[in-house]
Order: structure tokens, then C-alpha cells, then sequence
């Protein structure tokens, strides 16, 4: 008699859902060559080919394509019963999945993910930072974190700490040779460090004044794709830097930074955690919702 497994079939809707097994496997928190092995064994226990794969691309075959409609549901239903055992654990247990931006990341991982972690050991928690804003349900997430206005209209959204600021910083030795600027378009005379987003585009810096947005289109002798290189050669004297404010706080708290143009970066959204509704969540995604709204309610999270 053939054996099935759930997590192949896991598997295969994870697949056909990121057009990739490199990315599935990330996912999936396995090994790219252990996931192929798997769908390998799931195809010839079945008998069919499920995906056409080339060097570049995977795609669902004909066959694929009807056992992902026909097993689409099934499983949604299967989970939903795990979930209902789940929820009823005396002690929280499972992985969770968060994903957000790195900046975000940075932010939560003590207050929030290290703090459940000590509450709750046997609980794993996989946090996946990335550029994109996604769709956490269609990408397997339990949980996202993005800024209060991106937070998608149909989930459920926790506060996390106050309004965030964007801070411009340089270090002492280099506003010790020139002049500090006073006025965004004084950077246009200033080695600045540019910062390339996620899509490739280079990042402009925002300000506001009297209510209406300013963006400066900076120059600079170097360009980095992170905020934590930016950060080193910022702090290395090759120029000045944008930053989340979180980012650089204890810098200019130590005096290694020194912060600049402060009343043109006015508050922005807060951060907050959000989550689509669910009939029966884990134990372990029921206690994740009450720290974070405990934590909500601590200034300066």
C-alpha cells in the first residue's frame, strides 16, 4: 500500500506557489536538494510529473495543475483541524513565521522575538526579512510587521511602540572640516551615502516641511544596498547618512554620531504586527498576540 505525506504535499503547493525551489526550500526550512529529492519520491509514488523544470524555471504540469486545485482545499482543512488540537496545548509549541523588513526586524527581534522565546523555549520562531511587502498568507506567514499605513486593509494590526523618525547623521570628524547643513538642499554640497532599494532603485531621502514633503536627490562617493554598511561608513567619516532613527539611537546617544537637520523628519507610522483572522490559532500563536499587545502597551517599545 502507498504512503503519502503531509509535508510533501506542503511541499508541493509551497512550489507552485514561489516558481521556485530554492525559494520553497527557504520556506520550507529545508535543504533545496532535500526538497527535490522529496518531490521526486512524490512523483514517482504517484507516478506523474508535477512540475516541467529547466535550469531557469519550475512550472506545473497539466497534472500538477489539478492535483494542486484538488489538494488546495484538503489541506486547508487538515490544518484547520491541527490547528483546533493545537490550540488546546498546555504548553506552546510549533515554528512561527514572521516576515518584514530588515529595519523592522532589527527593531522587534529584543523587545518582542527574544522576550517570547525566553517565555516560551519550545516554541521556534522563523523570521524572514526582506525589501517587498507579501502576502503573508499566501506565503505560508503567520505573522507580518510593516509600517501602520502598509498594513494590508482585511488583518488584524497590533501597534508596536510609538511613531518612528528617520534621522540624517554624520560623524565628528567630518562636520568638524565643513559646514553643517541647515536646510535639506545643503546636502547637495555634501558626500552623502546612497542606499539602493530592494528593486534597484537608489533610495531619496524624504524630509517635510510645514506639512509638505521634501525629497533631496543626494550624491556621494559610495553606494550600499544596507543600512549597517551605511551605518560603518558613516561612522568611518566618508559622508553623511539616512537612517531609521532606531538604527542610529545609541550611536548619537555615545557621541559617535552626531545627528543633524532633526526638525525636517517628522514622525511616521508606527510599526505594527498583523495577522489574518483565525478560527482555531495554535497555543503558541495565541500567546505570540498577547505579548505583543502587552508589549504595545510599553512606551518606547
Amino acid at each position: 500500500m502507498k504512503s503519502y505525506n503531509l509535508t510533501d504535499f506542503d511541499a508541493v503547493l509551497a512550489i507552485s506557489r514561489r516558481g521556485s525551489f530554492r525559494v520553497a526550500a527557504l520556506d520550507l526550512g529545508m535543504s533545496t536538494s532535500a526538497l527535490s529529492n522529496a518531490i521526486a519520491k512524490l512523483e514517482g509514488t504517484l507516478g506523474v510529473r508535477l512540475f516541467n523544470r529547466t535550469t531557469r524555471s519550475v512550472a506545473l504540469t497539466d497534472a500538477g495543475k489539478r492535483f494542486v486545485d484538488q489538494v488546495t482545499p484538503a489541506l486547508k482543512d487538515i490544518h484547520q483541524a491541527l490547528d483546533a488540537v493545537r490550540s488546546q496545548q498546555p504548553t506552546p509549541s510549533g515554528t512561527l513565521r514572521i516576515n518584514t523588513f530588515p529595519t523592522a526586524g532589527r527593531e522587534i527581534l529584543s523587545p518582542l522575538v527574544i522576550e517570547f522565546l525566553r517565555r516560551f523555549p519550545e516554541v521556534h520562531i522563523d523570521l524572514v526579512t526582506e525589501g517587498k511587502l507579501v502576502d503573508i498568507v499566501a506565503d505560508g506567514f503567520d505573522f507580518g510587521v510593516r509600517s501602520e499605513s502598509l498594513v494590508p486593509k482585511d488583518m488584524i494590526a497590533i501597534p508596536l511602540g510609538p511613531p518612528r523618525r528617520y534621522a540624517v547623521v554624520a560623524s565628528p570628524s567630518y562636520l568638524a572640516k565643513r559646514d553643517r547643513p541647515r536646510a535639506p538642499a545643503d546636502l547637495l554640497a555634501h558626500a552623502c551615502i546612497r542606499t539602493r532599494l530592494p528593486n534597484g532603485a537608489l533610495f531619496r531621502w524624504l524630509f517635510e516641511a510645514e506639512g509638505q514633503p521634501v525629497q533631496v536627490d543626494i550624491n556621494g562617493p559610495i553606494t550600499l544596498d544596507e543600512a549597517s554598511l551605511a551605518r560603518l561608513a558613516v561612522l568611518e567619516g566618508v559622508g553623511i547618512g539616512f537612517f531609521m532613527e532606531s538604527d542610529v539611537s545609541k550611536d548619537i546617544e555615545e557621541g559617535r554620531l552626531v545627528r543633524i537637520l532633526d526638525e525636517w523628519t517628522p514622525p511616521l507610522s508606527p510599526l505594527c504586527l498583523y495577522y489574518p483572522s483565525r478560527r482555531n490559532p495554535p497555543a503558541a500563536f495565541k500567546v505570540f498576540v498577547d505579548l505583543a499587545r502587552e508589549l504595545s502597551r510599553v512606551p518606547n517599545l
